[in-house]
């Protein structure tokens, strides 16, 4: 990635005796630069005393203030929840600056959409697997440059050549008189000076903090109970409101018993929407109280009769239409008519709640000419935006406390209880947080679309697919959450990881047809992938075993021209002892399953031991995980997100599921939406491919790469190939 540096008043300011210094973070790794061939710009800007701003330039979306005491902030639009985001980009800024991490602190930038816009993502946005594919080059381009600046501010002040100095730890040294300067003595000469461009970066080789296992900064506040998080907040006077929104899509609120409610000790407000009703009190066990008490019932309105069955039956019909067509090499479809042999089956995905650890909330305080919120949220600036929208106010006139998410999934890029939650407050008499049960969490959640696949190979003599094709059917997330990313029909996330499935074949055909439901649909920590990688390494495990070949020798044929796929597929097989059978368990069947996958810029391949017992009870065992992320920052965080990913991922695949009937979602706790506990989790080794390419995303592949290696483990033990999720939902007795 080529970032260039623009001196502009705009982006690179003196203030209050210090200096603050603007860039941008543009979003784009090798592989988007390489796809979009435009190359992004950061720009830093030239120091000004009254902090005036000209019309041209870039706006900046990150700043690094810089005081006389020598302190270092980084001011950032990325929100950290769990992916290690606080810990790893100040380790990006900390390297060049030439600063202790420990120096650093991180500030989080409030909500402004033009201001710190993520342009890869469109909008102020934590997601996607980006942000260290968005920081990487312009984090450490800023700190080279405020170091040059610093260095050459001192060397100023000394008369001498600033090839003479050398910055370390925050202080300056002028090698042949041993003369130092720390930092902060010299902000304000360096915030006189134009800023030089295109200094140089460090080599690899010369990286003190990057590469390095660093423990996590946020780590500690968190241990020890001082870490806010949305849930976390108290202001003076609060109440906390419980909430009840109707169970059917478009339903209405029809009756509520106030009287009941307000008889509830430390219930001190009752409040109606059309589709939902908040029961406000003194603390969280009076709001239940309360809101049992005045037992809402509802007008289930038009969706009272939807089932899960009738929304499958309407994905299998519209899956007999020709899609937009998102990829077309060759004549796929005549390729597989001639072909010696022909193979094809229907994948089917289920609708996927998020279940995060805190439950949804925010606290609103509504008072004349200005909101407040006090959240934690992904798109901070889309909840200024709802905010704004729902009471009439300004921008300006709504603030957004952005704190720590206790979970995101994508679930937080949405923000309709936000949105809800301000609607409340538009009644309520002073600030009011509002509080999901984990039961409203899981049944007005915003779901992973539920997918059916329709995909097909024609095979020659040797059993080589010389033709592919692949049917998408589901609803589209981004022609909500994004219309422009929607192109031709091709909603570009329900594609990803079909449309660039790596297998060398030389006709290939891949088609998306949307079909929406009343049933709400958002991303799910890796989306499309999540879906697409499942179905394209089952199959290809399915053509393997029509092949009767090894389905890691079968996968090596067809990446033979693919080699960093090729290196983490062999990786994992031979960390994982592929070529010995899997151990063996008392009683049960064993099986191993491979899978591997390209997605959010990283290569990644997984190979799962699992046993199966005659009652069909399926146990993993072992997950081994080869990734090349490119250059790792912080290899503690990549184990991390891998060991996660997995867990998170297993969880889904071996039981999770969002089912209806009469319009009501069935799951409603952990109880019937299972998540893994701590003695169900298998051991996971984390192997990484070491590399000086640009950085690729970690947050989201280990979700996506699990599953299958899971299903093509059953298919080893049992013999049962499973085109359908949850495990759970297919008999596996013996």
């Amino acid at each position: 990635m080529s970032t260039q540096l623009q001196a502009s008043r705009r982006t690179f300011l003196q203030a209050g005796g210090g200096l603050l210094l603007g860039f941008t973070l543009p979003g784009f790794g090798a592989e988007e630069q390489k796809r979009n061939e435009k190359p992004p710009e950061a720009a830093v800007g030239q120091a000004t005393r009254n902090m005036t701003q000209e019309s041209s330039g870039l706006e900046p979306n990150a700043f690094i203030r810089i005081d006389r005491a020598g302190a270092v902030t980084l001011i950032i639009h990325k929100v950290e929840m769990g992916q290690g985001t606080f810990t790893s980009l100040p380790m990006l800024l900390a390297e060049e600056l030439e600063v202790d991490l420990a120096q650093v602190k991180l500030e989080q930038a409030p909500a402004d959409n033009e201001r710190y816009g993520d342009p890869l993502l469109g909008g102020q946005v934590t997601g996607g697997s980006t942000s260290i594919r968005a920081s990487w080059k312009p984090l450490r381009q800023a700190g080279a440059t405020a170091r040059t600046m610093l260095v050459a501010a001192a060397a100023q002040q000394w008369q001498v050549e600033p090839s003479t100095c050398t910055a370390r730890n925050g202080v300056i040294t002028h090698q042949a008189s041993g003369r130092t300067l720390n930092y902060g003595d010299v902000v304000d000469a360096a915030a006189k000076m134009r800023a030089p461009k295109d200094v140089p970066l460090k080599q690899p080789k010369d990286f003190k903090l990057i590469g390095k296992p660093l423990k996590r900064l946020d780590s500690p506040d968190k241990v020890n109970g001082q870490a806010v998080f949305g849930i976390d907040v108290r202001l003076p006077n609060m109440s906390v409101a419980s909430v009840a929104i109707t169970p059917v899509p478009g339903g209405k609120l029809q009756s509520a018993d106030d009287k009941k409610a307000l008889a509830v000790k430390g219930v001190r407000q009752v409040i109606k929407l059309d589709h939902a009703i908040a029961v406000l009190a003194d603390h969280m066990g009076a709001a239940k109280q309360g809101l049992a008490a005045a037992a809402p019932t509802w007008n289930d309105g038009p969706n009272a009769t939807l089932t899960t069955q009738t929304l499958v039956a309407g994905l299998r019909t519209a899956s007999e239409k020709q899609g937009a067509v998102a990829r077309n090499d060759g004549k796929a479809q005549e390729a597989i008519a001639r072909a010696p042999r022909k193979v094809e089956a229907v994948y089917e995905m289920p609708y996927l709640a998020h279940a995060t650890m805190e439950p949804m909330n925010c606290t609103v305080d509504l008072r004349s000419g200005l909101c407040e919120l006090w959240v934690g949220t992904q798109v901070p600036a889309l909840a200024q935006g709802i905010a704004a929208k729902l009471t009439g106010l300004p921008l300006d006139k709504v603030r957004v406390h952005n704190h720590y998410l206790g979970g995101g999934f994508g679930r937080r890029l949405e923000v309709d209880f936000i949105g809800l939650a301000v609607e409340f407050a538009k009644q309520a008499r002073g600030p009011v947080k509002f509080i999901y049960s984990r039961e409203e969490d899981i049944q007005h959640d915003m779901y992973r679309p539920y997918y059916l696949d329709r995909i097909s190979a024609g095979l020659d003599d040797k059993s080589i697919p010389v033709a592919w094709f692949h049917r998408i059917t589901g609803s589209s997330i981004m022609a909500r959450f994004a219309p422009a990313a929607v192109q031709d029909g091709i909603d570009s996330d329900a594609v990803e990881g079909a449309k660039d499935q790596p297998y060398e074949i030389p006709n290939v055909r891949v088609e998306y047809v949307r079909h929406e439901s009343p049933v709400a649909t958002a991303f799910w920590r890796g989306v499309g992938a999540t879906h697409n990688i499942w179905v394209v390494e089952s199959f290809i495990d399915e053509l393997a075993a029509t092949a009767k070949q090894d389905p890691l020798v079968y996968r090596q044929q067809l990446l033979k021209n693919n080699p960093r796929m090729l290196a983490v597929l062999n990786l994992a097989a031979e960390k994982a002892g592929w070529s010995q059978p899997p151990r063996s368990v008392e009683g049960k069947r064993v099986g191993r399953g491979i899978s591997v996958q390209f997605a959010f810029g990283s290569y990644m391949s997984q190979v799962a031991d699992v046993s199966v017992s005659p009652e069909g009870e399926v146990q993993v065992h072992r997950v081994v995980c080869a990734v090349d992320c490119g250059q790792v920052i912080n290899p503690d965080t990549v184990v991390a997100q891998m060991e996660s990913g997995v867990n998170f991922g297993l969880s889904a695949a071996l039981w999770n599921e969002i089912t209806f009937e009469k319009g009501r979602v069935q799951q409603n706790n952990f109880t019937d939406y299972r998540v893994m506990r701590i003695n169900e989790a298998p051991t996971i080794e984390v192997h990484i491919v070491k590399s000086n390419d640009a950085p690729g995303g970690v947050g989201e592949p280990g979700t996506s790469a699990i599953a299958p290696a899971l299903t093509n483990a059953i298919f080893a033990a049992t013999g049962k190939r499973l085109r359908k999720l949850p495990v759970a939902a297919t008999s596996l007795k013996a």
